[in-house]
């Protein structure tokens, strides 16, 4: 969508004004409305089945990385792939607080992020993605979506080779770049609190 486009979609407040002449032939405001129409979807608005494509190719490209663990360099292409196609490590920061990340909390370079899913860059990194994960299955609490943005909340399952699932805690932050690819510029992922 061009600048010109968006322009033109964006909505518009409309006014309104009624009037009354009083015996004296004044006319002055009875009522005065400011007021916008009802919003409808834009074109190019993130819509809730995208939120959920996304979601299911992050899981799937997760299982992807594990299942390539006897191979490190094939994991890794796999892993640096996944960040270029899922986040927007190219559009700018990316708020990303991984799961098993304690001494260094937030990978906000697509470097530390590889470092995080493969192991490499960073010492206590073991490669979360290599654990290897047979599924991964979202359960969104919400979406809110907000034109070309859209943030989700809820739990992920992950599923060992034993088949048990490990349950975690996450927000995702998309935004639609202009290719019109959902990309990920919020990743915070925790372990439920066990107090």
């Amino acid at each position: 969508m061009t600048k010109e486009e968006r322009e033109k979609a964006r909505p518009k407040v409309l006014n309104e004004s009624s009037w009354e002449t009083d015996p004296g032939y004044l006319q002055r405001t009875v009522a005065h409305y400011n007021w916008l129409p009802k919003l409808t979807p834009m074109a190019g608005e993130i819509t809730e089945e995208q939120v959920a494509a996304a979601q299911q190719i992050w899981g799937e490209g997760i299982v992807k990385i594990g299942a390539l663990k006897g191979d490190a360099e094939a994991a890794e292409k796999a892993a640096s792939d996944h960040l270029d196609t899922l986040y927007a490590y190219d559009q700018g920061m990316v708020l990303f607080k991984p799961t098993k990340a304690a001494e260094e909390q937030f990978r906000d370079t697509k470097s530390k992020a590889l470092s995080y899913f493969v192991g490499g860059e960073i010492a206590e990194d073991k490669g979360f993605a290599l654990q290897p994960w047979t599924n991964v299955r979202f359960e969104n609490h919400g979406t809110s979506i907000q034109g070309r943005t859209a943030i989700a909340m809820g739990n992920y399952f992950f599923t060992t080779t034993d088949g048990d699932e490990v349950k975690v805690e996450y927000s995702f932050g998309y935004l639609l770049n202009d290719e019109g690819d959902l990309k990920i510029f919020l990743h915070h992922s925790s372990v439920p609190y066990s107090g």
